[in-house]
């Protein structure tokens, strides 16, 4: 783990306060429940008419093992826990994506590493969070505090992201990626079924958006292969390859558990007309 990272002292947390997902606890139709009433996470996983899992459902991604983060980012990571926000529980990826890799191992380019610590200046006053831009992508769905809800339809995924109000339409009928995308935030997903598991590719990109919170970036080259698989009714794995041959030296995979929010759903975060952080950070 860099210095850097370890030292960046995740101001980021602070321009954050996501409240969970909920819709009055009202009971979802076809929750498999226990005999005290609660959803049974562990249940069998639900088919479609299609016979493949369905996904959908308000998912957030599992929180981190206890003492995990301050192992890998040092001890002053607590110094931004505040209420509802506490970076010790957050995925390891989303705080750094590189997690996984020694210093001397790091598959950042020249080019990747100069826009890392550009954007590791400014992450107080610059990170797509602070100023109410999207999340993208894997950021949007490895960040613990941002619960994301999939719909499921034959020939067409949508997800919800509750942090930013953005959606995403991963298309399944058969349709390929277009050959000359116009870049976007969220850029253009195709899937398709490899027996029980949901493999999509994603590419298409601006390079606006941030792989993580600490501000590791992309090129518009960036594309991804993610992998969804339904283990049970309340848990899904999701891993994530990440290839940007333009800043990265070699293609990587993280991989998260998501669990299921039972009888909830996705709010309406909005912070344009009314944000607060940047005042607040600006001088930090």
């Amino acid at each position: 783990m860099s210095g850097q990272i370890t030292k960046v002292g995740f101001l980021f947390s602070a321009a954050v306060l996501c409240a969970q997902a909920q819709w009055l606890n009202y009971p979802t139709p076809g929750t498999p429940r226990t005999r005290g009433g609660k959803p049974d996470l562990f249940a069998k996983a639900p088919r479609a008419a299609n016979g493949k899992p369905d996904l959908s459902g308000v998912w957030q991604t599992e929180l981190a093992h206890a003492g995990e983060n301050e192992r890998l980012f040092g001890a002053s990571i607590t110094d931004a826990v505040v209420l509802g926000d506490d970076p010790r529980t957050f995925s390891k990826y989303a705080l750094n994506i590189l997690a996984d890799f020694k210093p001397e191992e790091s598959p950042l380019r020249p080019e990747g590493a100069e826009l890392f610590r550009k954007n590791l200046r400014k992450r107080a006053t610059e990170s797509p969070t602070v100023r109410c831009l999207p999340q993208g992508l894997p950021r949007g769905e490895l960040f613990n505090y941002a619960p994301f809800k999939i719909l499921q339809t034959p020939g067409i995924i949508a997800v919800l992201y509750e942090l930013d109000n953005t959606f995403r339409q991963i298309y399944t009928d058969g349709r390929k990626l277009p050959a000359d995308p116009q870049p976007s935030w969220l850029g253009y997903s195709i899937g398709h079924w490899e027996g029980d598991t949901l493999v999509v590719d994603a590419a298409g990109f601006n390079d606006q958006t941030w792989l993580d919170l600490t501000g590791h970036g992309h090129s518009e080259a960036l594309h991804l292969q993610e992998r969804f698989h339904r283990r049970d009714f309340g848990h899904m794995d999701l891993s994530v390859t990440i290839d940007d041959p333009k800043l990265y030296t070699r293609s990587f995979t993280v991989k998260v558990t998501e669990v299921l929010i039972p009888d909830s759903d996705v709010l309406e975060t909005v912070c344009n007309e009314d944000e607060k952080d940047l005042g607040h950070l600006a001088g930090r």
